[in-house]
């Protein structure tokens, strides 16, 4: 009975085990060709085979210096930026409400983690075009400002996980340094952030990588304003008709140069994103 048991037990462990390494493989296989290709030397119509045979950095040369009406580095530092800059107001936004939301008691709080909750429930692309509208009667349409101001105005109301997380942190500490002096600001920020680190770096991450993958409402802001372009966008347009025929390769490498400064983050900040979203996760 026991044998029978373990046998049963091992071979559906083994189909799981197959299973789970052919979902895999399909799963990294497009990322395999992306990298691979992206060194390949051959010409766009010349490859009739999967894995290229003569490997160069001709493209990743071409991408930085062959730049023309397509200029991928400054596509790159319009993306930083932006990125950047979204970053830092979208996160001292979301901190900011969900300390409040957590710690403070006013007569409207419970009302507005409603509608925040509400206005959450519904897709950002609804209200795209009334954006570009109110952008263009205070003419910021095809700059990196309004970018910014799209990415980071609305981003208190994604305070749920940091707010999850803030209740997790004992109110004894609040009240000790209440009793020795210290204002709610100085509470906040010598106190809660700096045993926040977990939640302040997932949002971090989530406030970066928003707009630095952003296409939708890029395109819409930016128009046919191609020098101020991001990288999404930009990579776009080297795969149109006009373009694919040189930029096919320029564009697999654009792609895993994107791609690295996320990867980057990720890797070195895995363990406290991985904590912030657990400990976040708590119901306040």
């Amino acid at each position: 009975m026991i044998k029978s048991y373990k046998f049963r037990r091992s071979l559906s462990n083994g189909i799981i085990y197959v299973l789970l390494a052919v979902l895999g493989l399909i799963w990294i296989s497009p990322l395999v060709y992306l990298v691979l290709h992206s060194f390949r030397d051959e010409g766009l119509q010349s490859v009739s085979y999967l894995l290229p045979k003569t490997y160069s950095f001709k493209n990743y040369i071409e991408l930085f210096t062959e730049t023309g009406s397509l200029n991928f580095p400054r596509w790159f530092m319009n993306t930083l930026i932006v990125a950047i800059f979204s970053c830092i107001i979208s996160t001292l936004a979301v901190l900011m409400v969900s300390y409040s939301f957590s710690r403070l008691r006013f007569k409207a709080r419970k009302p507005l983690i409603n509608v925040g909750m509400i206005l959450g429930m519904f897709p950002g692309f609804m209200t795209m075009i009334a954006i570009y509208y109110l952008l263009k009667a205070m003419g910021l349409t095809q700059t990196l400002v309004a970018l910014v101001i799209c990415y980071s105005a609305g981003a208190g109301l994604g305070y749920q996980i940091s707010k999850g997380f803030f209740d997790t942190i004992p109110r004894a500490l609040d009240e000790a340094a209440t009793i020795d002096g210290a204002t709610r600001n100085q509470i906040f920020w010598k106190i809660i952030l700096p045993m926040s680190k977990p939640i302040v770096v997932y949002t971090v991450l989530t406030s970066f990588l928003g707009p630095w993958t952003d296409f939708i409402l890029a395109k819409i802001i930016m128009g046919d304003s191609i020098k101020n372009y991001t990288v999404a966008i930009g990579l776009k347009k080297m795969i149109e008709a006009d373009f694919i025929a040189t930029h096919y390769k320029r564009f697999l490498a654009g792609s895993v140069i994107v791609a690295v400064p996320i990867t980057i983050l990720f890797l070195r900040m895995q363990k406290f994103y991985v904590e912030g979203v657990t400990a976040g996760g708590v119901k306040g």
